[in-house]
């Protein structure tokens, strides 16, 4: 299947059935993406390398901006979308088939985990995913070892807690934190 159709087919649907068409061709991509990641974990590269092989596992050009600290592992890779200036630190693992778009001026901490996906309730079902994208806009901040759930939204200029666990949207300009993800304070009120 034709990527432009799969990752159309995935935004419009929402559901992969396990077993479907579009569950396998999904799987082929994975693959790729999986060998890519690995060729990049498993070596020593310039940041302008490291760009160009992200830009190869998402499918998009990255601006000079981008910076990326190894170790970074992608389920699907294509379905990832990357504003300018944006900065992930080690260990980030992003499931990326319900889509993530990174705003402008991003900041991602060490062992952040972007999970798009839930498998189905139903036992009989837990092949079937339903995919909900992650949103995360310009000028926020995921705290290191936090997991930003499916379907979530960080406003603008927010900061997610280390460790945090971010089950809901967050309103721009505010500090969210703990599990779940609870408010903490408006973001004016430790800017002085």
């Amino acid at each position: 299947m034709e990527l432009e159709k799969l990752l159309s087919k995935m935004a419009i649907e929402g559901v992969i059935h396990g077993g479907s068409e579009i569950n396998e061709a999904m799987g082929a991509v994975s693959d790729e993406t999986r060998s890519l990641c690995a060729q990049m974990n498993n070596g020593v590269y310039t940041n302008d390398q490291i760009r160009q092989q992200v830009s190869k596992i998402i499918g998009r050009d990255l601006d000079e901006g981008f910076s990326l600290f190894l170790p970074f592992t992608a389920d699907f890779g294509k379905n990832i979308k990357v504003g300018k200036n944006v900065f992930i630190n080690s260990g980030c693992r992003f499931q990326d088939q319900g889509q993530i778009i990174i705003g402008d001026q991003c900041l991602i901490g060490h062992n952040v985990v972007l999970a798009t996906i839930n498998h189905d309730y139903n036992p009989l079902n837990r092949g079937t995913l339903h995919l909900k994208p992650i949103v995360l806009k310009e000028n926020t901040w995921i705290g290191s070892s936090s997991t930003i759930l499916p379907g979530v939204t960080v406003g603008e200029n927010s900061i997610v807690a280390a460790g945090s666990v971010v089950t809901r949207d967050v309103a721009p300009n505010t500090i969210v934190g703990g599990n779940p993800a609870k408010f903490i304070s408006n973001l004016e009120d430790k800017i002085k």
